[in-house]
């Protein structure tokens, strides 16, 4: 009614406003009006994105009735369309160097770069630069003698280089080598990670490599023309054949109070759909508190509660008060939101720890990668299953194999499907923070799990298990008590009663009770995790 009191040109504002104002901010990909937009902020140097992501098209605001005399109804904005396309990942952008982290020569060069670098810190080591240096390409800075010298020494640099205060085009080519030896971005340009990493002093890095040479003594790896490597400090996942890097993928490993621990084994199957047994330590320390809050949990969570034979038990009416629901079994169904994602990499161990997909992608983009409960997420997990199944019969009988294509086809049936591969593949777990290379570099990566102190213990196993819908349970060791005999095969007890299995697993050798716990005891994934919930929960997934 206010309107007819306002002059044409007022009441043309008002009516153009809330249009203008919706085009912004109801559409939620839209870029913002010519004469108001701003430059997107960079995104860091280590994410790239993906080459399937476009930039939305910029929005055609609806026509503004011309005005008359009688004033027009208030024009609504088109309701934004929603979507349903999911995102394409971005991930962390990893090294290409075609040399593999982990080689049958990797101990020897290891403990000669020990030995060098000793003889570097007993000479006074490398000066310092600025905390807060940055460079460019042409930047001119006194401190650029100090990186000149620092980049000598560690033979990223030729010792007759040209000096001077310029940094310059060979200048910036050696930082690349050093970040690349580092596990850092390869820009060129000197900013806080990498002043960081020139600052450690020369003891440390001796002392990383030292460590890793204790670590590697008794390594009896199986390398063979094809194996997988997972560097727990790189978090990246190395496929090697015939002595060169297939393939690295960016990974998400253990966060530091869940620590992934190091393991040598092989892998066996690929399992598609699985679904997730939750492991009883879950079950007591997280779903019951959770359910006698929140009685809808497990239902929004599709998590099914299953009693004796199988027969499924109402969660949303039974006893929560007590702890019976140990007894029980507490399976989430397979599917895009499963804790796994689609697709688990089976590699019988002693830890109970696996590699396999997650619904949180996000986690990928990131440069510090610590976030699960000890087992290994993967990156672009299907291609790396379709490489561990090479030579495996594929789905179309003789003469067809498993590509990433049939295995989302595999996938996109929604049925839990285990393929053994033909020749299992050696794989290990390794905690290498320093390590030289047969080319005679040496490499360092952030020692995040503190191991590289004299005296940290290693992760030890877990007294817990996770299992799937598809694999057995592995049995649960009960530890000896100080002075007593390692458990005897009569004390091994199933983790959770299974729901189908198709093939039985042998359970893991005991392992006797040395008379102490490490505090950061390395649970299974999922274990007292609240990552595998869906987001806003409780917390993050995983």
């Amino acid at each position: 009614m206010a309107l007819r009191f306002l002059s044409p040109i007022s009441r043309h504002a008002l009516i153009s406003a809330p249009v203008a104002m919706t085009m912004c901010l109801g559409v939620a990909r839209a870029e913002p009006a010519a004469e108001s937009k701003t430059a997107p902020a960079p995104l860091p140097l280590s994410v790239q994105p993906s080459a399937q992501e476009s930039v939305p098209p910029h929005p055609v605001p609806s026509p503004v009735p011309a005005m008359t005399g009688t004033p027009p109804a208030a024009v609504a904005a088109p309701a934004p369309k929603k979507s349903r396309e999911v995102p394409a990942p971005v991930y962390a952008k990893v090294s290409e160097d075609p040399t593999p982290t982990l080689t049958p020569a990797t101990f020897l060069a290891t403990m000669r770069m020990a030995e060098h670098y000793k003889a570097l810190a007993d000479a006074g080591g490398w000066s310092q630069v600025p905390a807060g240096l940055t460079l460019k390409p042409g930047d001119r800075n006194p401190a650029v003698a100090a990186l000149r010298g620092h980049l000598v020494m560690t033979g990223d640099l030729a010792a007759d280089a040209t000096h001077s205060d310029i940094y310059d085009d060979t200048l910036v080519a050696a930082v690349k080598s050093f970040q690349q030896r580092h596990g850092l971005p390869e820009s060129g340009l000197v900013q806080r990670l990498t002043v960081a990493a020139l600052n450690v002093p020369a003891s440390v890095r001796q002392r990383q490599l030292a460590a890793t040479v204790e670590r590697l003594i008794g390594s009896k790896f199986p390398f063979g023309e094809r194996y997988v490597v997972v560097n727990i400090p790189s978090a990246t996942v190395e496929t090697v054949e015939n002595g060169a890097v297939a393939r690295r993928y960016v990974a998400v490993v253990g966060k530091p109070d869940k620590a992934t621990p190091s393991v040598e084994t092989r892998v066996t199957d690929v399992n598609l759909n699985p679904t997730w047994t939750l492991p009883v330590s879950v079950i007591k320390n997280e779903i019951i508190p959770t359910m006698r809050k929140n009685p809808g949990y497990l239902v929004k969570n599709h998590i099914r509660m299953l009693g004796p034979g199988g027969v499924e038990v109402d969660s949303t009416t039974f006893d929560w008060s007590g702890e019976k629901a140990v007894n029980y079994t507490l399976r989430q169904d397979s599917g895009f939101d499963n804790s796994l994602g689609q697709l688990r990499i089976d590699m019988p161990n002693k830890f109970a720890v696996y590699m396999h997909d997650t619904p949180s992608k996000s986690l990928f983009a990131g440069n510090v990668r610590f976030h699960s409960h000890g087992c290994v997420r993967v990156g672009q997990v299907k291609e790396f299953a379709a490489w561990l199944l090479q030579g495996t019969e594929g789905p179309n009988g003789p003469g067809s194999t498993w590509g990433p294509i049939e295995i989302e086809s595999g996938i996109a049936t929604g049925e839990k499907r285990d393929i053994k591969l033909v020749k299992s593949v050696p794989v290990t777990f390794v905690y290498l923070t320093g390590y030289a290379t047969p080319d005679g570099r040496a490499h360092f990566r952030d020692d995040i799990y503190g191991l590289d102190t004299p005296g940290t213990p290693a992760p030890s196993a877990a007294t817990d298990v996770v299992t799937t819908g598809s694999i057995t349970p592995r049995a649960v060791i009960k530890p000896a008590r100080a002075g007593q005999p390692a458990p005897a095969a009569t004390d091994l007890v199933p983790a959770a009663r299974p729901v189908t299995s198709t093939k039985p697993a042998s359970a893991p050798a005991a392992r006797p009770d040395t008379g102490h716990r490490t505090p950061a005891a390395t649970p299974v994934e999922g274990a007292v995790e609240r990552a595998f919930l869906p987001p806003g929960l409780v917390g993050r997934r995983g």
